[in-house]
């Protein structure tokens, strides 16, 4: 570092300090700046004790009111009410209705029941929460606490030849109420409900803006696998102009949505209730929550602003769904709502199989051929099969061929040392392209086949025609099955034994062995093959726990597969096939137009580098 230098940055350290003495506060300005920020203390020490005594009085006048007698509340009329439990119901589900509340407290699907063959409750009065919050007269209302009255003195309103109707209505005074009105046909999952307010604009607080629909639920475990089902267990929401999603399976989660939102549903593996709006909602605050209590899967809460203008009489219409999460149902009640989609299918590029050939074909086999759900899976695979044979057959002639090539792979090795990579490779195709074979052509029917094997794994696991339907050993094609359980819990694995499972396990590696002798054996495809017997092993641990349906899918799928590699094999003869290779490479090979475009391109670069190496040598 020269002089200049470090006098140039002594001169600047210099300026700062000097800068920074002459620009200091003076005393005056210091007292006075310390003077402001004390008094903006006491302001907000005075501001918080103003709003702690406010806060104390709201809650002294809170338990003023809740001590006063019934006929003294000052927002709604309670006197001579007492709870009174109402069924709305049909043929498939049954509503009890709590005036308390002017609730649902009980929604039972009556052709269904639990794993343990329970009456099936989706919601309990001690585990749900549903009502409206708003503020009415310097009080913040919560629907819940209060007595609604009913306009039918009937314990039970049962929908069979017509719709019933009820109404509960909290009442401010005579013509002045807020009314919750159920309605349900015959028949139906569906039960459509609508919140009214009437003459109540000068009893709900003037700045008002929104009244706040909350509904809550702890989500009961119907199922025999409490971790399974919690897989398939969460808040699904339809976007008004986009797609179905869901919040976290896996994890605590909470999300406003500031889109609108047409529906908001609390499903499970196999049931869903669903909250329908007439237009649409907006700014939805939503959460789930893992429950860690026995006998339940998550708490799952929704809070949904309705817009209130402060009109005499306002109206929010919107629909309730209770029912199965079975495809054609859900079609049937809002294939324009995309209900449909409750049904997790997987994947969009594998969705598309279920929906248009598996759920068909499942159903055409169910409605027309028999009601054992064993066999129609049987028959599912062995459909499936059999549109695929072209492809299993195609992958293991391919597989063939490049066996009965192998000796002459091995020449070509000797001959082209790994230095000379490249003139390896292309001798190597030469006689792929003369023998006519496609060194892909196993792999790619293989690959073909890869979406159908994942679309069915999305599938039967959802599919609740196999709930509770028994097979051979198997009580629940839904659910694992279980042949003895074990005094421990294996990792990864569990403490029963899915004989299925096992099954599966024993023909994958039955197949993988077949499979070997099949194809040309080389240092790199040893490494491979060991991985691919270490795959039946993790299915193992990863089918144990899942549906018995889809294990015995894989079961016979691939059993199916070994019968047809055996029939292959007696037919394909290794030494007729060499000579029809040698035959194909006699002939003259036919070039496609790209090919013959693509090698007259490589001559006339040739004859381009030529032409330049002779220019050089002459100059």
């Amino acid at each position: 570092m020269d002089k200049n230098t470090i006098f140039g940055l002594v001169l600047i350290f210099l300026i700062l300090i000097g800068f920074s003495y002459l620009t200091r506060p003076s005393e005056a300005e210091l007292q006075r700046a310390q003077e402001q920020r004390d008094s903006i203390a006491r302001v907000e020490a005075a501001r918080a004790a103003q709003v702690a005594e406010q806060e104390k009085k709201d809650f002294e006048l809170a338990q003023q009111n809740d001590s006063l007698p019934q006929n003294q509340n000052t927002v709604f009329v309670q006197d001579s009410l007492t709870e009174k439990i109402i069924t709305l119901e049909n043929a498939k589900i049954r509503l009890q209705i709590s005036t308390l509340g002017g609730r649902i407290v009980n929604v039972d699907l009556k052709d269904y029941c639990t794993h343990d063959s329970l009456p099936l409750i989706l919601w309990n009065e001690n585990k749900s929460t549903f009502g409206l919050n708003f503020y009415a007269r310097n009080k913040q209302v919560n629907t819940e606490k209060y007595l609604f009255q009913p306009n039918t003195t009937e314990s039970v309103l049962y929908a069979e030849n017509g719709e019933q109707t009820l109404s509960l209505k909290l009442y401010s005074e005579d013509n002045k109420y807020v009314e919750f009105l159920y309605k349900l046909a015959p028949d139906s999952y569906m039960a459509d409900f609508s919140i009214l307010t009437h003459n109540m604009n000068d009893v709900i607080a003037s700045n008002s803006s929104f009244l706040t629909l909350f509904w809550g639920a702890d989500m009961p475990q119907l199922e025999k696998s409490k971790d399974f089902e919690n897989r398939y267990t969460g808040v699904y929401y339809d976007f008004l102009s986009d797609d179905v999603e869901n919040m976290s399976m896996t994890s605590d989660e909470k999300e406003t949505l500031t889109n609108k939102i047409k529906w908001v549903a609390f499903k499970q593996q196999f049931f869903t209730s669903v909250l329908i709006a007439g237009e649409s909602f907006t700014d939805v605050s939503l959460s789930t929550q893992i429950s860690n209590e026995p006998g339940y899967l998550k708490k799952v809460y929704a809070e949904i602003p309705l817009v209130y203008e402060g009109k005499a009489n306002e109206a929010y219409n919107m629909k309730f769904f209770f029912g199965p999460n079975s495809f054609p149902v859900l079609k049937e009640y809002g294939a324009d709502i995309e209900l449909p989609k409750l049904v997790n299918l997987g994947w969009k590029w594998v969705a598309w199989f279920n929906q248009y050939v598996v759920i068909p074909l499942f159903g055409f086999l169910e409605n027309h051929v028999t009601t054992n759900y064993g066999l129609i899976i049987l028959l599912l695979t062995l459909i499936i099969k059999l549109v695929l044979f072209p492809l299993t057959y195609k992958s293991y002639l391919s597989q063939a061929k490049m066996r009965v090539l192998k000796p002459q792979i091995d020449e070509i090795n000797k001959k082209f040392p790994k230095e000379k990579a490249l003139e390896r490779q292309k001798a190597t195709m030469a006689l792929y392209k003369k023998a006519g074979v496609n060194p892909m052509g196993g792999c790619l029917p293989m690959l073909l086949q890869m979406p159908i094997l994942i679309a069915l794994f999305w599938f039967f696991p959802g599919a609740i025609e196999l709930r509770q339907k028994s097979f051979l050993w198997a009580t629940d094609l839904a659910s694992y099955d279980s042949i003895a359980t074990l005094p421990f819990t294996i990792p990864f694995y569990g403490n029963h034994v899915s004989l299925f499972c096992l099954l599966m396990t024993a023909t994958n590696i039955i197949y993988m062995i077949m499979n070997k002798k099949n194809q040309p054996q080389n240092d790199q495809l040893k490494g491979m093959q060991t991985m691919m017997y270490l795959m039946p092993i993790m299915f193992l641990f990863i089918f144990n726990s899942y549906s018995s349906g889809l294990s015995y899918y894989y079961f016979v799928a691939t059993l199916i597969t070994i019968i047809q590699t055996w029939v292959i094999q007696r037919y394909v003869n290794d030494e007729k096939l060499l000579r029809q290779i040698e035959l194909a490479k006699s002939k003259p090979v036919k070039k496609s137009k790209f090919q013959e475009r693509l090698e007259q391109m490589q001559r006339m670069q040739e004859q381009r580098a030529r032409e330049q190496q002779q220019k050089k040598k002459k100059n």
